[in-house]
């Protein structure tokens, strides 16, 4: 076992979870396997919980997700849960939050899995390995059930309708959990149009209004957007059509999730925003830039779609955790009415805007959380 997740073990057992819904009336484990990440919580009847977090995974002591999820099964040790909640970043056509994983269901995911190669291979892995540890109920939350209230216009792509493809955007649990955060912050304001940075290794934003998704970055698959940790986000078609020239289908999809995006702006130096931002190469200062630059203008496309932007929300690893970043993004959007206070935004705190600003705000993300909930819910 890692120093790293014993450290998050005991921490966890000696700081019961606030806030835990009154609803979990069962243990629930529940499982958030991202693209280079994996995070688990053990969340008790009596309102503590454990958490389990494993990063960086194949840039250093895990090599991959199947050995994060063994490590996870050994540091879980004799708790056993009533239920199991994953993250499932694609649920297809599927309107709803969660599902029960029978056979059917389990089937269904791993025929739209090739929609999102770089989570769905560790999401199906991780109900297979905790069938084979516990006999409970298995529950599929999906990031994709968000955003059905997306109007026609955010919805529909440019291409011929028999195709049968659309957009479906993603980090959608997480949204979820930040607009059910945000009326305790912002009061009446939480419903008015409030942008979403969920900035990670994995990145998108989302328009809402009344607390519901308008827009957003991704489109029919986690690929598209703004520039990730190692996906290009969106691409002009004609940069496709002549790389589908030059490499196999094979050989282009591993170029499409694994290397583009930050790891080829930064030439090669590296994929991960913490390493870039400490680097002094010029590579490196060029792949944050352009970062910071794509993410501005998203949120300048979604304030010209919805007439205006009430409030700005960062959220994420990076979103949370990097002051440098969050003053890169908003220093040019004085002109919408956003201005960090240095020191608020130096010391991570919840609400970052100076006097006079709109409300820009630090949320942490706690999909466990929202899966727990989700899970406890269907099973009522």
């Amino acid at each position: 076992m890692s120093f790293f997740t014993i450290r998050k073990w005991v921490h966890a057992r000696l700081h019961p979870a606030a806030g835990i819904n009154a609803g979990m009336n069962r243990t629930v484990l529940t499982i958030n396997s991202g693209s280079s990440s994996l995070k688990a919580s053990l969340f008790r009847t009596d309102g503590t919980r454990c958490n389990f977090r494993y990063e960086h995974i194949g840039h250093g002591f895990l090599r991959d997700h199947a050995q994060a999820f063994d490590q996870l099964m050994k540091d879980i040790g004799d708790d056993a849960p009533d239920a199991v909640g994953h993250r499932f970043v694609h649920g297809g056509d599927v309107t709803d939050q969660a599902r029960l994983i029978d056979a059917a269901e389990f089937a269904r995911l791993e025929s739209i899995a090739h929609l999102a190669p770089l989570h769905m291979s560790g999401n199906i892995l991780g109900v297979f390995l905790c069938r084979e540890r516990f006999n409970v109920p298995q529950v599929a939350c999906f990031d994709t059930a968000f955003h059905v209230t997306m109007p026609e216009l955010a919805k529909r792509l440019p291409i011929p309708q028999n195709l049968n493809m659309h957009r479906y955007g993603f980090h959608g649990i997480n949204y979820a959990h930040v607009a059910r955060s945000l009326p305790e912050i912002l009061g009446e304001a939480a419903s008015g149009r409030i942008v979403v940075a969920h900035l990670g290794s994995g990145a998108s934003l989302c328009l809402l209004e009344k607390l519901q998704s308008i827009d957003t970055s991704m489109g029919y698959t986690p690929a598209g957007g703004i520039p990730m940790g190692t996906r290009s986000g969106d691409l002009d078609p004609g940069v496709m059509l002549e790389l589908a020239k030059r490499y196999t289908t094979d050989e282009l999809a591993d170029m499409v999730y694994h290397q583009m995006g930050l790891i080829a702006l930064s030439s090669g130096e590296d994929s991960e925003m913490l390493a870039l931002i400490e680097s002094k190469s010029a590579a490196a200062c060029f792949a944050v830039a352009y970062f910071c630059r794509q993410v501005r203008a998203t949120i300048g496309a979604f304030a010209a779609k919805a007439g205006g932007i009430d409030a700005l929300v960062f959220t994420g690893g990076i979103g949370e955790h990097s002051p440098s970043i969050r003053a890169k993004i908003c220093g040019p959007l004085e002109f919408l009415g956003f201005r960090l206070d240095t020191h608020a935004n130096q010391d991570n705190e919840t609400m970052l805007g100076a006097r006079g600003s709109k409300p820009i705000l630090n949320l942490a993300a706690d999909e466990e959380k929202a899966i727990g909930m989700l899970v406890c819910q269907l099973l009522s």
